[in-house]
């Protein structure tokens, strides 16, 4: 199993900070599934992007 992604790493990334450069909300929504796919639980993504959990949790469940 690989190592996991840390957020300290995450924030390196030109991926992070240019969607923080945008700081848009649809933004932020779009890199959950994303951040999801690279490991990181719901706590940490809502913690990375300033998001509630609830929304974090929304948006990584299959859509109906």
């Amino acid at each position: 199993m690989g190592k996991m992604f840390g957020l300290s790493e995450l924030k390196q990334t030109r991926f992070y900070q240019e969607v923080f450069a945008e700081g848009k909300e649809e933004g932020k929504l779009e890199t959950i599934p994303q951040l999801w796919a690279l490991g990181l639980s719901i706590e940490q993504i809502a913690q990375a992007l300033g998001l509630d959990e609830q929304v974090v949790r929304q948006a990584v469940q299959p859509k109906s």
